[in-house]
């Protein structure tokens, strides 16, 4: 088995206030409850948004500098993610295949050392 990271990003303009509906959310709270039903998840979190990130930035001469927001400033953000233990990476993209559908979002999967 094997540890692998499913992440859910998100364009800079997604609002979940207007863009998530109900099904979406019963949708993930379906792929949520298969995971469980098969083993394979190991941890889940849904992250707040941007504004309420801090990034701690360490300069060259070992001084941290913390900024308000995201650390970087992509167009897309990690809004949440599932960390999962399966026998192989085609699961883990078979689980990343349902978190697309069901969160309706670009997903990353990829494996821990």
């Amino acid at each position: 088995m094997a540890k692998y990271l499913i992440a859910i990003y998100r364009s800079r303009d997604y609002d979940a206030s207007t863009s998530a509906d109900k099904q979406m959310s019963l949708d993930i709270d379906a792929l949520n409850d298969e995971m469980v039903a098969a083993g394979v998840r190991v941890f889940v979190g849904g992250l707040r948004p941007l504004e309420n990130a801090t990034a701690l930035i360490l300069d060259s001469d070992g001084e941290i500098h913390q900024v308000i927001g995201a650390y970087l400033k992509a167009p897309d953000y990690v809004d949440g993610f599932w960390v999962l233990d399966v026998a192989s990476q085609d699961e883990a993209i078979t689980w990343g295949r349902k978190a697309a559908v069901a969160c309706r979002a670009a997903v990353e999967v990829r494996p821990f050392y």
